[in-house]
């Protein structure tokens, strides 16, 4: 009985809603809005606020959980203090490493949240509401639930899917197979999607940047390519590809940075924000974990950062070896030991001009004993922080999904046999190589794709590790001492904690 009223009160504790209510909650970081526990249904002009509320818990996804994602690949190696990261990383699991806790507690908050979160916005649709308002709301929450129920997955394999705000509903639940996710979310999917405006997330009127047409249907490949069901991948990519939203941005380097902000290339991001003031109110959470514990900033007095996640020099080596500058510049950070580390091969003893510790921008990299390299794609250059602030990454967004992962997972599909009226293969992965410099290539296979998907993907949110578990290829995980089985290293250990709770697992 002790365990169950933990779990009840651990649990419950996420559903405490409050409200702040202001005529410029427009203006307010969504992270700020949360759910009224008093609510007078009939005022329906603050339906939005439970969507508010939804978005504000998503955006505040804990930093252990973006690492936790990605760290099992192989362009990722994890950094820091956190040794049990680090052996994650070296696929040796330790059940009671508080981060697999954490990470679970924080996905199962969202979607408990979430669940409550639709539940009140069915009662202002009873008592009035605007019944095309309220389905939207909800369909848009539907994403957030697909996205993170597919995270879980990938990490855990069988898990439970709330189907109600009630926590103590998740002792009566059965676990559901990976494949049972998979498909639940792309049913999920399918519901939103009619509710959902198609158009960029830019164009968004009520919530500049949120969740659009485009977002399901990218979250509805995303399970599909997981069943290997390719002809609902073509389809759904193909949707995207047709709509016309979004397109590619010539510069990728910059598609990282502030000007990558709503950029048309993105179908979703986390927003974050300091509202162009040097001082007060402030998001952004997540950079200092990804940010240099030494370095010598362009803007003297910008913040150092935790240096908890750095590329794996089998990343660096084959970007070298294809070529690419645009995507390895943007990717990578480099100090001095990381510079002479890749030239210890004799393969690379001569690297080209443009690679130093020094970004375009002037920011200087210096030598840590935490890290060799660092994750670029989370670097904002300290030229670009507003005047006044000094927060490593300050109002810089979180990407999430790019049209470029449309592209190559509507090429990956038709390499597995699906059919396409919308676009081929080669042009599909043409076009994201010829934004960066690449020549085009001709009768493009798996390989071609999976290579492309690593060149392209590396250190965004364990693109890669998936991409080797869908094709059984976990022998490419098999570098600088690591020792990957399938069998035993595919799916995290639940965390303890939570066995101790739950008789399903």
């Amino acid at each position: 009985m002790k365990i169950i009223n933990y779990l009840k009160y651990t649990l419950a504790m996420i559903l405490a809603f409050s409200v702040t209510i202001s005529c410029d909650m427009l203006d307010e970081p969504l992270q700020n809005q949360v759910i009224a526990e008093e609510t007078d249904y009939s005022q329906s002009s603050n339906m939005i606020l439970m969507l508010y509320g939804a978005y504000g818990e998503l955006y505040r996804s804990q930093w252990e959980s973006h690492a936790l994602y990605a760290v099992r690949g192989d362009d990722v190696t994890a950094a820091g203090d956190q040794l049990p990261l680090i052996e994650s990383d070296q696929f040796r699991y330790d059940r009671n490493f508080w981060m697999y806790n954490s990470v679970w507690l924080n996905l199962y908050t969202d979607l408990l949240y979430w669940q409550g979160a639709m539940e009140e916005i069915r009662k202002y649709q009873e008592a009035g509401a605007n019944p095309a308002n309220a389905e939207q709301f909800i369909a848009e929450i539907k994403v957030m639930t697909g996205l993170e129920l597919i995270q879980l997955a990938r990490m855990w394999g069988a898990i439970l899917i709330p189907n109600s705000s009630q926590p103590s509903e998740l002792f009566n639940l059965e676990l559901s197979s990976y494949d049972q996710v998979m498909q639940y979310v792309s049913a999920l999917m399918d519901e939103a999607i009619p509710a959902l405006p198609n158009v960029h997330p830019r164009d968004r009127s009520d919530v500049r940047g949120g969740i659009t047409r485009g977002a399901a249907l990218a979250v509805k490949a995303m399970a599909n390519l997981e069943l290997r069901n390719y002809p609902a991948v073509a389809e759904a990519t193909g949707l995207v590809i047709s709509s016309n939203q979004y397109t590619l941005e010539p510069n990728y380097y910059q598609l990282f940075k502030i000007p990558g902000k709503l950029n048309r290339e993105n179908i979703f991001e986390f927003q974050y924000s300091d509202f162009g003031t040097g001082t007060g109110t402030i998001t952004n959470y997540p950079f200092a974990t990804y940010g240099p514990a030494s370095w010598t900033p362009a803007v003297p007095g910008a913040s150092n950062g935790w240096g908890f996640f750095a590329p794996s020099t089998k990343y660096i080596k084959f970007m070298l070896d294809r070529g690419e500058q645009e995507r390895l510049q943007t990717t990578v950070l480099f100090t001095p030991d990381g510079i002479a580390e890749i030239q210890s091969d004799p393969a690379y003893a001569t690297l080209p001009a443009w690679l130093t510790n020094t970004t375009p921008d002037g920011d200087r990299f210096n030598n840590h004993p935490r890290y060799n390299f660092l994750s670029g794609k989370h670097y904002l250059p300290s030229t670009q922080l507003t005047p006044g602030r000094f927060g490593y990454g300050s109002n810089k967004n979180f990407t999430v999904i790019r049209y470029s992962e449309i592209l190559l997972m509507h090429a990956e599909a038709i390499v597995n046999g699906a059919s396409s009226g919308v676009l081929s293969a080669d042009d599909a992965v043409n076009l994201v190589r010829n934004r960066v410099g690449l020549a085009s290539l001709s009768g493009v296979t798996l390989d071609n794709v999976l290579d492309e998907k690593y060149a392209e993907f590396g250190m965004e949110l364990g693109v890669r590790f998936y991409d080797l578990m869908r094709y059984d290829r976990g022998q490419e995980l098999n570098f600088e001492g690591r020792n990957f089985s399938t069998e035993n290293h595919r799916f995290l250990p639940y965390p303890l904690e939570q066995v101790n709770i739950l008789p399903q697992l």
